[in-house]
């Protein structure tokens, strides 16, 4: 390593170090599930109640849906071989874009290799520099970094806060000739820190009234919001944003990303994403995977309602035991600690007692904000979720 590299790569460490904010990565030695077993720091291995998966349906471990993607291995093989504009596209890929597309209601979807680069690669192929881009601050990272690439002019908007979105339209209108003006409207469904939902119906009518794109990432809501888990439009029972993203990697269990939409938006990014067309495709198997996931949401409605039940009787023990939690709309409970330290102590002193919550620190969330964020899965049973509402509130009095 060179000298210059070791003094960068040393310092930024050393200073992470020491403001509570350098990471780590435990191990898990079993499957995504409710409960895990992790390797402790020393060398045991502990089982744990695991409150911070995305993966809230716990398909991860249903015996039909491993099988199925076994069997997609021993059809497809392992890998794509090239990018689906060349030889990648395989008949997986086909039918799983067919599949959003109806689960979503929309006339047809794009497929990515991740959420990452499906928001990076939309919002950098429907912007350019002379266009104007409106995101909520508290987007994720990936709608933050499309807009930088797009180079587009951006504004940030008060978090879910709609008057300070017209406020900033019209600053933004005022900037250009009307006849040249277009905007984005950006924003996540659920936002992945604090578990509220974007207000979806003001959205659509301030997009429509100044004549902008609206754009919703539903990461944390395909699967989990709605009767049925199509999301936020089911949710609100409303009209569907004009871009909508989604991730396979969450509730549905599987890797990577979509958009779904008119048919001719399909066609751009197909043409124009960078993110899709430079990169070789996702795997066939995991393709089919994905696929066969979100057939058994489509016809197991119930698992969706079983995860709403456990967020609701997680919210109200937690209050029970004094925890300051209020009732999620989603299934993320952030339980805001505020110092990173002292979050930092709290998580690992549930580590120690079996509850797997990890600490969320600068810069995923902003200084003095530091959290634990509960994440529920639909096989959670009452009584696990009862006994770590009742371990977290000890552990958030005694470390102080």
């Amino acid at each position: 390593m060179s000298r210059i590299l070791d003094i960068f790569t040393k310092d930024a460490l050393d200073a992470a170090r020491a403001n509570n904010t350098y990471r780590s990565m435990r191990l898990m030695e079993t499957p995504e599930s409710s409960c895990v077993k992790i390797r402790m720091p020393n060398g045991a291995l502990q089982e744990q109640i695991l409150l911070a998966s995305n993966s809230y349906l716990d398909l991860a471990n249903v015996d039909e849906l491993k099988q199925a993607m076994a069997q997609a291995v021993l059809e497809w093989g392992t890998g794509s071989g090239g990018a689906r504009l060349t030889t990648g596209n395989k008949s997986p890929h086909q039918e799983l874009e067919e599949f959003i597309a109806k689960f979503k209601g929309e006339e047809s979807a794009i497929t990515f290799n991740t959420g990452y680069m499906a928001n990076v690669g939309t919002i950098s192929a429907l912007c350019g520099k002379n266009d104007f881009v409106f995101s909520d601050e508290l987007n994720h990272a990936s709608i933050i970094d499309g807009i930088r690439l797009s180079r587009a002019k951006c504004f940030i908007y008060k978090h879910n806060d709609m008057a300070d979105l017209e406020r900033v339209i019209k600053e933004a209108a005022g900037l250009g000739a009307v006849s040249a003006f277009r905007g984005l409207i950006v924003t996540d469904a659920v936002f992945s820190m604090d578990g509220d939902l974007a207000n979806l119906p003001e959205l659509l009518r301030i997009a429509k009234e100044n004549d902008c794109l609206l754009m919703i990432d539903e990461a944390h809501a395909t699967g989990v919001l709605g009767k049925t888990g199509r999301g936020l439009a089911e949710h609100y029972g409303c009209a569907h944003a004009d871009v909508t993203i989604g991730t396979l990697s969450k509730a549905v269990a599987a890797e990577g990303g979509f958009v779904a939409g008119k048919q001719q938006l399909i066609d751009f990014l197909r043409n124009k994403a960078r993110s899709f067309i430079f990169t070789t495709a996702m795997a066939p198997a995991v393709a089919a995977a994905a696929c066969n996931n979100l057939r058994y949401i489509d016809t197991h409605p119930e698992r969706v309602q079983n995860l709403r039940d456990n967020v609701k009787f997680f919210c109200e023990a937690l209050q029970h035991e004094g925890v300051k939690v209020e009732q999620s709309p989603s299934v993320i409970v952030p339980i805001v600690i505020g110092d990173e330290a002292r979050a930092l102590e709290i998580s690992a002193a549930l580590q120690d007692a079996g509850i797997l919550i990890p600490a969320i620190r600068y810069p995923t969330v902003a200084k003095g904000q530091a959290r634990l964020r509960a994440s529920l899965m639909a096989t959670h049973t009452h009584e696990q979720l009862q006994t770590a509402a009742t371990v977290i509130a000890q552990a958030v009095k005694e470390c102080v």
